[in-house]
């Protein structure tokens, strides 16, 4: 079955360029579109939808608005927000509130079609060569509390949590530390409900806030894993 997707923004030019897009990969199928965030929960109460690509900012409902909603009523579905330089401010916002990730709107489309095909996997959804510069900036710096929250997690937890960190995907986890990515798989869900996060993303954050991707420096990053960093 293909991976149904909602594109919700308020530039059709942008609409149409992304469903052109989305529309080549056999399976991946944009079921709904929306102008604004009302349309978007809106699609989402009526259809069976996997990842919604949804604009941070749209006239009347916005998407962060929308984020929220969508989150509330189907926590399922993988939302990724739309966003362009200068809107930092939002990210932090997005990530905190359940988003699954967030593109810049001129990445590159192999990277599209990789971040919905993640997504829908369960991974976290970041632009390449920006994530890490706009979630450091929008986190202060280690939390005392962020590191009390770690505090619950095995030692072999920590490890998978620094990569998640990073934005590995399950198997690229696993080939690090040894692991099935079955076993990372269960690993990540243990971790995200002790840390009482709803996704990935939002657990890269906590690992962000305490400090605990610090110590890596440039062997955090994915590399030829095919992750989206």
């Amino acid at each position: 079955m293909p991976i149904r997707v909602l594109l919700a923004d308020d530039e059709p030019m942008l609409r149409a360029a992304v469903r052109l897009l989305l529309g080549q990969a056999a399976d991946i199928e944009v079921v709904a579109e929306a102008a604004d965030g009302a349309e978007a929960v809106s699609a989402v109460r009526r259809l069976e939808i996997d990842v919604a690509l949804v604009d941070i900012r749209m006239p009347a409902v916005d998407g962060l608005a929308a984020l929220k909603e969508i989150v509330r009523i189907a926590p399922s579905v993988r939302v990724i927000m739309l966003t362009t330089f200068g809107e930092e401010e939002y990210v932090d916002r997005a990530l905190r509130a359940g988003a699954a990730g967030f593109l810049l709107k001129d990445t590159e489309p192999g990277q599209i079609l990789h971040a919905v095909r993640a997504a829908a996997a369960g991974d976290a959804v970041l632009s390449p060569g920006v994530a890490r510069q706009v979630i450091d900036r929008a986190l202060a710096g280690p939390s005392a509390r962020a590191v009390e929250r770690l505090s619950v997690l095995s030692p072999r937890e920590r490890e998978v949590l620094v990569w998640v960190g990073h934005g590995l995907s399950n198997a690229s986890i696993g080939a690090r530390l040894g692991l099935s990515a079955g076993t990372v798989k269960v690993h990540v869900s243990q971790i995200l409900g002790k840390l009482g996060c709803a996704n990935r993303v939002q657990a890269a954050i906590v690992a962000h806030e305490a400090g605990l991707l610090d110590s890596l420096g440039a062997q955090g990053e994915a590399g030829p894993s095919g992750s989206i960093v």
